[in-house]
């Protein structure tokens, strides 16, 4: 008898069956002598839509919702029947009497191939491989280390009764809000929340009312001081004519005395290891990589290159039994330029702390490092590197000592006022020694210079003092980056101040996850209720109209709070998922009532006068993520015509971003400043620049000619296989 193992993906099914010896099969699946390895590509099986319980509900119409079968039917997805189907007939093989399930490691691989097997109506025996990693000693340790499939019945029926509520609500008020206002409307209780939030932060730009600032700056030889208020201590003061008096009393001053001189030693130590959540984050303020394709690079460096641990975690702490591993990760990854840093943490030692070691800060998976397979950076194209070098220099830094220095204010006193200064001098450069670029963008400090040695009483020559002026700054608007903060902590957003919801909503990771939120954000992009300018992510019409349209708890992360909260309890078995089922068809009803009766009106104030190819009408002019398009209104055409498309490319002239306009021969690339370009030239251009080497290849480059030089007689052996 033979076990089936099944897989989330093709690359990691590969990766096992070679592990366990399986050399034969057929399409879709490996075999060996004791197993049979097969996979899903992604999901196989999802919940069938409503028209597959009726064919009257192929036509939205208000009149048939809710729609709510008794028991929701779980169906094939045609693009991916044939794959189910060799699945299946493995499952149901006489000669296979039990299944792995060797899915991603959390709620949605499990929803994978929990779906497939009861879709499938399969009764065998189930043991679960739970793994971080897909290097092939993980795959090995991980089947010696088996769990019997009903240790993750909580987690099985926490996600179906997750995925079942957000079909309910989802299915019958986007249908309900598109039938009733006439236009293609979608929400639900992760999407809605978030573009709440954003359309917040507008109101808050919108209402704000700048308000003048001053101070009083004043030069020495060496350094600038800042006048300090009296009453408030601060360098800014909003009463004009309380600074223009103080510039009065010291007009004419030249000198003044050193009152105070303290010295203060600090220490900051490294930061957190990344969860997917703050490499994202870091890859978009470095990069400007969105969620979507820094998870897309992560997924690659984890299924493909093998050198990142599993990517869609939410935890920024290892488990202590990682920690015996460390050494054979860091010897992986002891190649240039990284090999002098990992050299030095080998030397030392490993020595671990509860800054990055906490076993009660684990939950599924522990935080996004390096794994033991050897690194080949030529093997990575450039974002791949970017985003590695991103995770190992995180990973290299937590192995330093702390970032010291010494935090040094100075105070002198002119004609009775103070005025003050601060310096840093470095004592220790620690972790920071590590990164290639500031990691000091959260320093709360304030300016630092570069001070003289003074003592208390010493006299201070001033050259002049003059007003500054400034004014108080609106909240900025939300990015890739401040927009997956806000998503992992909403509690601020809330209208209630249940701080249970609010620790709830905290510890479960806001609103989605990590795995979801950048799929969340790129559906607010492709229903046209969000779009970008510049870095800047904006609400558009739509969806300042859609809020008004949707019930108020719909758009509060209260909701997905409480979800969260009932489906944690269910996962852990202390809570059913039939009765929260039933409160979801309860909610769902309610919802629907509200939204029948709303008497909200909704209006396209975007009308192009261009008509629809298809169906004639006029068509709605958007701004999609990557550029602006025609859409039709009537939203059962939905044709589309691009009129421009934003790419990652700068402008050879004034360095802003560039847009590509017109269709097939007639593509061109232009620039807001003027600059044009045929498309097939910039290709040529594009191409050319490709075949020159990065900085980070030419120091990789470098290491190994030199690594070369001292063990082999031919100093050009390392241009073996490089590209130029």
């Amino acid at each position: 008898m033979k076990t089936l193992v099944l897989a989330e993906k093709p690359s990691v099914g590969k990766d096992i069956a070679r592990v366990l010896g399986c050399r034969g099969g057929g399409n879709g699946y490996m075999e060996g002598p004791k197993h049979v390895v097969t996979w899903a590509l992604g999901h196989l099986v999802t919940l069938a839509d409503p028209e597959e319980y009726d064919p009257a509900y192929k036509s939205w119409n208000i009149n048939h919702l809710p729609i709510m079968p008794d028991v929701l039917r779980l169906t094939v997805i045609p693009q991916t029947a044939k794959q189910y189907k060799v699945v299946k007939d493995l499952l149901l093989r006489k000669d296979v009497s039990g299944i792995v399930i060797a899915t991603d490691a959390g709620r949605e691989g499990e929803l994978v191939a929990r779906w497939i097997i009861e879709k499938a109506k399969c009764n065998k025996p189930i043991k679960r491989l739970w793994i971080s990693s897909v290097t092939d000693k993980a795959i090995r340790e991980g089947f010696q280390n088996l769990k019997d499939g009903k240790f993750y019945l909580g987690l099985r029926d926490s996600a179906k009764a997750r995925a079942e509520a957000d079909w309910l609500v989802g299915i019958n008020a986007t249908r309900c809000l598109t039938t009733k206002f006439n236009s293609q409307l979608s929400c639900g209780r992760v999407q809605t929340p978030t573009l709440a939030i954003i359309v917040k932060r507008e109101e808050e730009i919108r209402k704000f009312v700048p308000t003048p600032y001053y101070g009083l700056a004043a030069s020495a030889s060496a350094f600038r001081l800042n006048w300090l208020d009296d009453k408030t201590g601060n360098t800014r003061c909003f009463d004009k004519k309380k600074v223009d008096g103080v510039l009065v009393k010291l007009k004419g001053m030249r000198e003044g005395t050193v009152s105070d001189v303290s010295k203060t030693r600090k220490m900051k130590h490294p930061p957190k290891l990344y969860d997917l959540t703050e490499l994202q984050r870091d890859a978009s303020k470095r990069y400007g990589f969105s969620p979507k394709e820094t998870l897309a690079i992560t997924q690659r460096l984890y299924e493909a290159h093998k050198v990142l641990t599993y990517p869609r975690t939410d935890s920024r702490y290892l488990s202590s039994d990682i920690v015996p591993t460390i050494p054979e990760r860091l010897r992986a990854c002891q190649v240039p330029p990284y090999a002098k840093m990992c050299g030095e943490v080998l030397r030392r030692g490993i020595r671990t702390n509860a800054n990055f070691v906490d076993n009660a800060k684990v939950s599924d998976h522990h935080a996004i490092i390096p794994t033991e397979h050897p690194l080949d950076l030529r093997a990575l194209d450039e974002r791949e590197r970017k985003v590695y070098d991103l995770v190992i220099t995180r990973f290299l830094s937590v192995f330093y000592p702390p970032f010291e220095y010494e935090k040094v204010s100075v105070k002198v006193k002119i004609g009775g006022e103070i005025f003050a200064a601060n310096g840093k001098v470095v004592l220790n450069q620690g972790y920071q020694a590590v990164y290639n670029y500031d990691d000091d963008d959260d320093d709360d400090e304030g300016v630092e210079q570069k001070l003289p040695s003074l003592n208390r009483g010493d006299k201070v020559s001033i050259k002049d003092i003059k007003m500054t002026e400034g004014k108080t700054s609106p909240p900025a608007p939300f990015n890739d980056a401040t927009l997956l903060s806000a998503m992992e902590n909403p509690a601020k957003y809330m209208e209630s101040k249940d701080k249970m919801l609010a620790d709830t909503l905290s510890k479960t990771g806001g609103l989605g996850t990590v795995a979801t939120r950048a799929d969340i954000i790129e559906k607010l992009f492709d229903n046209f209720v969000i779009e970008k300018r510049g870095k800047d992510i904006l609400s558009t019409s739509k969806g300042r109209q859609l809020l008004e349209l949707v019930p108020k708890d719909l758009k509060s992360p209260e909701l997905t709070g409480n979800w969260e909260q009932r489906l944690s309890s269910i996962s852990e078995g202390k809570a059913k998922k039939d009765e929260f089922l039933r409160g979801i068809r309860k909610y769902t009803q309610e919802l629907i009532a509200e939204i029948k009766g709303s008497t909200h009106v909704f209006k396209h104030d975007n009308l192009s006068t261009t008509k629809c190819p298809e169906c004639g009408m006029f068509m709605l002019k958007v701004a999609g993520k990557k550029g602006e398009m025609l859409v039709c209104q009537d939203r059962e055409c939905n044709s589309r015509i691009n009129v421009s498309m934003s790419i990652r490319s700068k402008c050879p002239h004034c360095h802003k971003w560039l847009s590509i306009v017109g269709e097939g021969d007639n593509r061109h690339i232009v620039c807001a400043c003027g600059f044009k370009e045929k498309y097939a030239s910039f290709e040529k251009r594009k191409a050319a620049e490709r075949n020159v080497m990065s900085k980070r290849e030419i120091e990789a480059f470098m290491g190994k000619l030199n690594e070369k030089d001292k063990n082999d007689d031919n100093p050009f052996a390392a241009l073996k296989g490089m590209k130029f």
